[in-house]
């Protein structure tokens, strides 16, 4: 890859990981459009390290709060908001867990193509309008109980399937139970934390068989505009959501999944 495909995609990798677009939609646009060659397992594991850094570093005080009560009152019966908290975080990741192991393989074959993604994209952009647009929006994240979790946890399964968007589907999922924009983005940050971690092990296995081959250089510069771009798009998102709403993420989705199809029947 040359110096600006690795920036490029590293930038877009950040971006998208966050907001409710569709990272997987972005990243096969390059290699359709421009053809750029695919950017490799190492690449893809070094670019999610830099997200996660990024998430984790923006939420250290919540995790270090979280951790404390989890390990303090978690398996005690007398809980805090906190180690609440915590719990659904937990339980809140075990369907995405196990409907990827599941479902990771058939994924690969039969669902990471170009049509499936404008699909996805445009069908659940207008599932994200519709829970905005009707959401009660009175619920904060200290109010989330079980039923918000194990839904929204659900919803995060189906982001396996390639242009869902992970963060889309578990806002979409967090507004129709009645959470206010702030807190469902940030319960799916938090959400997203051991998912990208989880997933990025399974990937590090993969590419120790093959770390011979890699350019560490690349991936440094990967990692660390990954890292920059994921760290300011949160801090963006979360400032300004209240104000926009999710519509214009969703004409955004709506536009993409339109270019896809182009390109795909074109």
């Amino acid at each position: 890859m040359t110096w600006f495909e690795i920036i490029i995609l590293a930038i877009i990798q950040g971006l998208t990981e966050f907001l409710p677009i569709s990272s997987s939609a972005h990243l096969i646009l390059p290699a359709e459009v421009l053809g750029w060659q695919n950017q490799g397992l190492a690449f893809d594991v070094a670019v999610h390290v830099g997200s996660l850094l990024a998430v984790m570093i923006y939420f250290r005080k919540d995790i270090y709060r979280l951790a404390v009560a989890w390990f303090s009152h978690g398996l005690s019966k007398d809980q805090t908001t906190d180690s609440r908290l915590a719990w659904w975080i937990i339980i809140g990741t075990i369907p995405g867990v196990i409907f990827g192991y599941l479902m990771k393989d058939w994924i690969a074959l039969n669902a990471r193509t170009a049509l499936v993604i404008a699909i996805t994209t445009i069908v659940f952009g207008l599932l994200l309008w519709y829970a905005d647009f009707k959401a009660k929006q009175v619920k904060t994240i200290e109010k989330i109980g079980l039923k918000e979790t194990l839904f929204i946890g659900c919803a995060q399964a189906i982001a396996v399937i390639p242009g869902t968007s992970r963060s889309g589907i578990t806002m979409t999922a967090g507004l129709m139970m009645g959470l206010d924009r702030e807190s469902t983005a940030r319960f799916s940050f938090l959400l997203s934390i051991p998912i990208i971690l989880g997933a990025g092990l399974l990937s590090v296995l993969d590419f120790l068989e093959n770390v011979a081959k890699v350019s560490w250089q690349e991936l440094l510069y990967g990692a660390a505009f990954s890292f920059v771009a994921a760290y300011l798009c949160i801090f963006l998102f979360l400032s300004w959501i209240s104000k926009i709403g999710m519509l214009p993420f969703v004409i955004y989705r709506l536009v993409l999944g339109l270019v896809l199809f182009y390109i795909v029947l074109g």
